[in-house]
């Protein structure tokens, strides 16, 4: 089973797609959390902030289900994306089944848990080391790429582990988002079990995200990430 996992190039290339979309959703998260939680963290009054904290939270209370399903209805052909767009002369985007469909649903599913490790690593850096950067001459993007984010990268990288190993094991969203063009890890682990019961092969394929996370969570502690959590 093994062997026929590693033989190229079908399951290797589904593997390969299942980690590149795990990493590209990590990186949006983290562009889109780091403003986020910096005006959550610096700027926000008190109450904005608790704000902000509920709709974080929010959606987490929810089925995941409901929230795949309400993705189906914007996505899908004459849903709520199709009416907006087609209504301003823009065209109609056929998104539903897509993996740029699949990027977007994973990207907003996993962002809270991006979000909150973020703001937490942000409240523990000191004032005084950015007040000292700007009175040194460090403008706002020179401050937060030499003192900023690397004093947050482990809070970062602490998000980047549920962020990535939430995406690499995922099938659901696939399956109702993706169709039969999207083809992960999950999804062959899923379709080896009930459709072609072939048991001992989605076992050995369900070894191969293991691994990849056993290497991620080494070097996310390598990183300080576990301190963060």
């Amino acid at each position: 089973n093994f062997q026929e996992i590693f033989t190229p190039p079908a399951y290797l290339r589904d593997i390969g797609q299942t980690v590149g979309m795990a990493a590209v959703v990590t990186v949006t998260d983290v562009v889109i959390a780091l403003p986020f939680a910096y005006f959550m963290a610096r700027v926000a009054a008190p109450r904005t902030r608790t704000a902000l904290f509920v709709a974080i939270l929010l959606p987490l209370w929810a089925s995941y289900l409901a929230k795949v399903y309400s993705w189906v209805l914007i996505f899908t052909n004459h849903g709520f994306l199709d009416w907006v767009v087609g209504g301003l002369g823009l065209g109609h985007p056929q998104l539903i089944y897509t993996n740029w469909a699949v990027y977007a649903v994973f990207c907003y599913l996993w962002l809270p848990f991006m979000i909150i490790p973020v703001y937490a690593a942000l409240e523990r850096v000191p004032a005084s080391m950015i007040e000292a950067s700007q009175d040194l001459g460090g403008r706002t993007w020179r401050t937060t790429r030499s003192v900023i984010v690397p004093l947050v990268l482990p809070g970062i990288v602490a998000g980047s582990i549920f962020t990535f190993s939430l995406t690499l094991g995922d099938y659901i969203t696939p399956l109702l988002i993706g169709g039969t063009s999207a083809n992960f890890i999950g999804n062959i682990i899923y379709t080896n079990i009930g459709i072609a019961n072939n048991v001992p092969f989605a076992a050995a394929m369900a070894v191969v995200p293991i691994v990849i996370m056993g290497i991620y969570l080494t070097v996310a502690r390598a990183l300080g990430a576990f301190e963060a959590l």
